[in-house]
């Protein structure tokens, strides 16, 4: 059974996974970046460029979804070095530091609260050149368009971008449209009209896009 609530930490979500056993799991790129509390292990789940699939793994995961770009600012670390990764904490901080932790969210009687209070300690004012990138891009605008609305060229905006989510705009727009294509499915929005809404040129493509990031056809996904 999965559960999320929205977080204390600007635009960030906290979750609760408690896997069936049935098997391995899918999850799909969102531009997002989590840091994990499984078992008495803290890990950081990078960017996703196509689906990860999970391994089925049992017990309860814990963990806070950063809103896009916010994440390797409270980590210390590009995102592009932990694109389709998932990496011990300790890999990235002092191990010293990670083992106070994991005792601390391991004693605690809400381990979802302390999880995500280890991230508001960490915490700086958001980018808001990089929150208004994401935006334009989620609301369907031209990479170009929103380089020039945000005063940048398109090596810079490759560039910032890389350090953010991990890959270049580009990228993080066809994420973005999928997640907005599987939002309006999801709702019961007609296949066609879903492609056309979401920014596709028609269904054909958004089918192509969605099996190759996600790795399975749209009707899968929905299933």
């Amino acid at each position: 059974m999965y559960e999320e609530r929205a977080s204390r930490l600007s635009g960030a979500v906290v979750w609760v996974n408690r896997p069936d056993g049935g098997g391995a799991g899918r999850v799909l790129p969102d531009g997002c970046m989590d840091l994990l509390w499984h078992e008495g292990r803290l890990l950081v789940a990078g960017p996703d460029t196509r689906a990860y699939v999970t391994d089925g793994a049992q017990g309860v995961w814990v963990g806070l979804r950063f809103y896009p770009g916010t994440a390797p600012a409270v980590l210390g670390v590009p995102a592009y070095e932990l694109l389709d990764r998932r990496v011990e904490l300790s890999d990235l901080w002092p191990a010293a530091v990670v083992r106070r932790l994991r005792a601390r969210v391991g004693a605690a009687d809400d381990p979802v609260a302390a999880l995500e209070q280890i991230a508001l300690e960490r915490a700086v004012p958001p980018d808001r050149s990089l929150r208004r990138l994401v935006e334009a891009l989620d609301a369907g605008h031209p990479v170009a368009a929103t380089a020039d609305e945000l005063g940048l060229g398109a090596r810079q905006l490759h560039r910032r971008s890389r350090a953010a989510f991990g890959y270049g705009p580009k990228t993080l727009a066809r994420v973005l449209r999928m997640q907005r294509a599987l939002s309006l499915a999801r709702g019961g929005v007609p296949l066609a009209e879903t492609a056309v809404r979401a920014g596709y040129a028609d269904q054909p493509h958004l089918s192509r896009e969605v099996r190759e990031l996600a790795g399975l056809p749209v009707t899968g996904l929905l299933g």
